[in-house]
């Protein structure tokens, strides 16, 4: 039941639904929606879904209507006495006051459960928040570090740059002094080749000069070889010199060395 109106609530732990039309009211002041009655309270034994007591008796469950009409209001309690009127009043007065202290202790149970948790969310944020600060700490510290190593870089790229563009200036004006080197040796080597080819042809023409010269010289023949009115008897003088003896009248030293060998049969 809620505190702010007269609207009953189920009993049933999981259900706690608000009551309109039908409830099933027990002897032990709990009630329950048509639903859950209807499926509980169906069973052998009965037995109270809220507190597990016994429901054994045949008015010890009663399935109400809740919104009844006029001729059962004018009917229900008429012809009994006033204290049985009275009696009948309060127990269905303690029903009620005993749903609202039920709920009362349903809320505050809530309450102090939704407390505990609320604390214990409170702690771990406060947890998680000291943690979530150390690390904000740290990575401030790290981006701090990471903007004085990108001013360095930016420092550093920049004297680089100067330095690249000194370099290409020096590169440009080295280029520039190998390429008139290059042509001036592409003249020279040219005008070089031009003179030697010139020089090798004057060399060629002297030397075929020279080699016909040498062909129209006559040769002379060795001294031993001439013929002439003399050249007979100073060859054969010399032959005859020798001993006087001519070509054919020399003996073979191999024979004569060889006769005293040869026996005599």
């Amino acid at each position: 039941m809620s505190i702010c109106d007269d609207t009953l609530l189920c009993n049933f732990p999981k259900c706690r639904a608000k009551l309109s039309a039908f409830a099933w009211v027990t002897a032990c002041s709990h009630v329950f929606c048509d639903q859950h009655g209807s499926e509980k309270f169906s069973r052998s034994p009965v037995i109270c879904p809220a507190c597990s007591s016994a429901l054994s008796g045949k008015l010890d469950v009663v399935r109400m209507e809740l919104s009844p009409s006029e001729e059962y209001k004018a009917m229900v309690l008429t012809g009994l006495r006033p204290d049985i009127v009275l009696d009948i009043s309060s127990r269905a007065l303690a029903f009620w006051s005993y749903q609202v202290h039920q709920e009362r202790i349903y809320q505050e149970y809530s309450l102090s459960r939704a407390e505990s948790q609320l604390k214990q969310m409170e702690k771990l944020l406060t947890q998680q928040n000291q943690s979530r600060e150390m690390e904000l700490t740290a990575l401030k510290g790290e981006i701090a570090s990471l903007k004085k190593m990108m001013d360095e870089y930016k420092r550093n790229y920049s004297e680089m740059s100067e330095k690249l563009m000194q370099r290409n200036r020096q590169y440009q004006k080295l280029q520039g002094l190998y390429d008139s080197l290059r042509m001036r040796s592409m003249v020279v080597g040219a005008g070089g080749r031009h003179t030697e080819q010139q020089m090798g042809h004057q060399d060629y023409n002297a030397d075929n000069n020279a080699g016909v010269a040498q062909h129209a010289t006559p040769q002379r023949s060795p001294p031993f070889l001439s013929l002439g009115p003399e050249g007979d008897s100073r060859f054969l003088s010399t032959v005859e010199a020798d001993g006087g003896k001519t070509f054919f009248q020399f003996s073979s030293p191999g024979r004569d060395k060889c006769r005293p060998f040869i026996r005599k049969h």
